[in-house]
C-alpha cells in the first residue's frame, strides 16, 4: 500500500495531540481500541451520511493510533487534491467500473507487511440508501481478517472501535447482526442511515 499521512513520524504524532484535543474541546468521546488481533483488518464505517465524516473519522484514527486506508468516491482524487487525498490514505474507487476491488483488497491487506486497518463504508454512499454494500465482508472474508465494528455517533457525540466480527461465511444471518449493532447510531444526517 501506498505511503499515508499515519506513517509519516513527525506529522502523525503532531495530528495526534490536535485531533485529541479538537475532539475534546468539542464535546466527542472516543471509546474502544484495536483488539490485539486487528493489526490487519477490516473497519465498517458507518453511519456515512455527510461530508463531515471524513474529518472526524481521521482525527478519531489518530486518537486511536490506527493506521488506515479508506476507500473514496474517484471525484474525490481528481487534481490538484488526489496527492493529498492519498497521502490521506484515500483509495479511489469508480463505481460505474467493473474492476475486482475485492481482490484487490484482499491480496493489498495479505501483502502489507506492517498494520493495515482497511475503512468501507458499507452504504457505498452519503445518500439515503436502504441497501448496504457486501465488500467490506467479502474483503474480510478474503483475506482472513476480522471485521472491526467502527462507528460515529452524532447525536451523543461519541465514536470508536466496537466489537470485532469474525465471518461465518453465512452473509445473510452476518449482515444481520451487524445492522442490529449499528441500529442506534445516528449519523450527522439522520434521516439518510437504515440499517434495519
Amino acid at each position: 500500500m501506498h505511503h499515508t499521512i499515519f506513517d509519516t513520524p513527525i506529522i502523525n504524532t503532531l495530528l495526534r495531540a490536535l485531533s485529541v484535543a479538537f475532539l475534546k474541546l468539542t464535546g466527542w468521546k472516543i471509546d474502544g481500541s484495536l483488539p490485539a488481533d486487528g493489526n490487519k483488518s477490516v473497519l465498517i464505517a458507518a453511519p456515512h451520511t455527510s461530508n463531515w465524516d471524513l474529518p472526524y473519522t481521521l482525527m478519531v484514527a489518530f486518537a486511536l493510533r490506527l493506521h488506515i486506508y479508506w476507500m473514496g468516491k474517484e471525484q474525490l482524487f481528481k487534481p490538484p487534491f488526489r496527492g493529498l487525498m492519498r497521502w490521506l490514505g484515500g483509495i479511489p474507487v469508480n463505481r460505474e467500473s467493473s474492476n475486482n476491488l475485492v481482490a484487490a483488497s484482499v491480496a493489498a491487506i495479505k501483502a502489507a507487511s506492517g498494520p493495515l486497518q482497511l475503512i468501507v463504508p458499507p452504504e457505498g454512499t452519503r445518500s439515503n440508501t436502504r441497501y448496504w454494500k457486501t465488500g467490506f465482508y467479502h474483503i474480510a472474508l478474503g483475506a482472513q481478517v476480522p471485521i472491526v465494528l467502527a462507528y460515529m455517533d452524532y447525536k451523543r457525540k461519541i465514536s470508536g472501535l466496537g466489537p470485532v466480527f469474525q465471518p461465518t461465511g453465512n452473509i445473510d444471518l452476518d449482515m444481520m447482526a451487524i445492522k442490529a449493532f449499528y441500529a442506534p447510531f445516528k449519523g450527522k444526517n439522520a434521516d439518510q442511515f437504515h440499517a434495519g
